[in-house]
């Protein structure tokens, strides 16, 4: 299993991977501004919100560590449950609603191996949005001993980009951290069938550590 497992009995918060390309350049503005105010007043217009950006940036990228919960299905993402709706084929997928308080880091549902993933192109609505399913979103499949596991990161109207941390054959633990969805988004589960969900709609869930399933 890989090093990035839960940990038990931590509680350090770190950075999230794959949020350089937004906060470095943010805070080295930062920086830079602040030098100059200190040469001339005027750009304190420009350093002090750049400050607080950065700030606010890295407050939203925060990974924290997490003692991972019971059960065989644990929620994906921290958020509110949007939606439960039965599928067609017997299953159930349960839609989580990430707004941009949250932790955007998603972690795996269950352990297992990483049969496929796969990036879909699409629109950008808000992730609220009955019809966010056709934004853009990268579609995983993880084997598990429950049997097959879909579970989609969906893009928002803000968040243009969504970093996977694993590749097709990665082994998994439950709770391990398998990507990133910059900013608002939306992640739905599809519970095999004969698995009920255990959560409701409206319900806050928190990433490896809310049970999804009823048992």
């Amino acid at each position: 299993m890989s090093n990035d497992s839960p940990s038990h009995g931590r509680r350090r918060v770190r950075l999230a991977r794959g949020v350089s390309p937004w906060l470095v350049p943010t805070a080295a503005a930062a920086a830079v501004s602040a030098v100059l105010a200190r040469r001339s007043r005027p750009w304190l217009l420009a350093a002090a919100p750049l400050t607080a950006l950065t700030g606010a940036m890295v407050w939203f990228f925060r990974d924290p560590e997490r003692e991972p919960g019971d059960g065989l299905v644990l929620s994906p993402a921290d958020g509110v449950v949007q939606s439960i709706d039965p599928q067609p084929d017997g299953r159930t997928r349960v839609a989580i609603f990430m707004s941009p308080l949250n932790v955007h880091v998603n972690r795996a549902p269950a352990e297992g191996t990483v049969t496929s993933m796969r990036h879909v192109p699409g629109g950008f609505r808000p992730a609220f949005d009955k019809d966010s399913d056709q934004n853009e979103r990268v579609v995983w499949h993880l084997a598990t001993p429950i049997g097959d596991l879909e579970l989609v990161q969906i893009a928002g109207a803000v968040a243009r980009r969504i970093v996977p941390y694993l590749g097709v054959g990665a082994k998994v633990a439950q709770g391990q951290r398998i990507g990133l969805i910059r900013f608002g988004s939306r992640v739905d589960i599809y519970l095999p069938e004969g698995i009920a969900p255990a959560v409701s709609v409206g319900q806050r869930t928190t990433a490896g550590v809310t049970r999804i399933d009823r048992g």
